[in-house]
């Protein structure tokens, strides 16, 4: 993106091995998000998804919190006219509409974690919580409604009930609650947040690229429509696989006893 600093603030990315960094950056407004985020976010993603030496993104905050949300008198007259938050032509940020994401995601929150923030750790592959963080889900507060996944997700991860205690009231929940209702997979000391998820991000980025997509894809596809779709898709999947480059060279590599060099091919 840009390093330029602006008004409605910026996402920016930077390249660290097969690992793409994307920076919520605006934190002089707590990283409320404007239009201009939200079309930079999206850019990102597609970024993420087109670029074949990318194998997984990390998505972070500079400052002191996440973010507070959205930047309601720059967002409001989008959401007021029906218009979307990015392009259709851009990757979806909170994959809910095709094409859906392929490539995985981790996310490193803290602080201020409101609205956008939940939907973004919900649409996220492991999601790493500062134990710092407060969360909350408020829109039925500004007389709107959850819009990027939370209805759907809360209720996917966490069982009726618990989400609609938080997507009802607005509510505040702490870190060890979104623990306990699976939308994070760890709580850290604040401040080791962004480590622990890069931690995971090379974990991720050190295994076969085309193998982390299909299993992404297979267990998606159990979630959307059964266990009998995705096995149905199984064997044709490892036929795929086991023709690749990386399976040959994982079995290289096992018979040399050493670490595997996959290439995405």
């Amino acid at each position: 993106m840009t390093d330029t600093r602006d008004s409605d603030g910026q996402v920016s990315t930077r390249q660290e091995g097969q690992i793409l960094l994307i920076c919520i950056d605006r934190p002089e407004k707590r990283n409320g998000f404007t239009p201009k985020m939200f079309e930079e976010l999206a850019k990102a993603f597609t970024h993420l998804e087109e670029s074949p030496d990318l194998f997984c993104g990390l998505l972070y905050a500079a400052g002191e919190h996440f973010t507070a949300g959205l930047d309601m008198p720059k967002i409001a007259p989008l959401r007021q006219a029906g218009l979307p938050l990015f392009p259709a032509s851009e990757a979806d940020p909170f994959n809910l509409r095709e094409p859906l994401r392929k490539k995985p995601v981790v996310i490193a929150l803290k602080g201020i974690c409101f609205t956008v923030a939940v939907e973004l750790m919900l649409a996220s592959d492991i999601a790493i919580a500062a134990d710092n963080c407060r969360f909350s889900q408020l829109e039925v507060k500004r007389g709107i409604m959850a819009g990027c996944g939370a209805t759907i997700r809360m209720v996917e991860r966490a069982g009726w009930g618990n989400a609609m205690k938080i997507l009802l009231t607005g509510d505040e929940f702490s870190a060890a609650e979104a623990y306990h209702m699976n939308f994070v997979q760890e709580v850290v000391p604040a401040g080791s947040e962004f480590d622990k998820a890069m931690e995971y991000a090379l974990k991720i980025a050190a295994q076969a690229p085309l193998a982390v997509q299909a299993t992404r894809e297979n267990a998606r596809l159990s979630l959307g429509q059964g266990w009998l779709a995705a096995y149905s898709k199984i064997q044709a999947t490892q036929k795929f696989l086991y023709n690749t480059e990386d399976a040959k060279e994982g079995v290289q590599s096992f018979i040399e006893k050493r670490a595997a060099r996959f290439v995405g091919r």
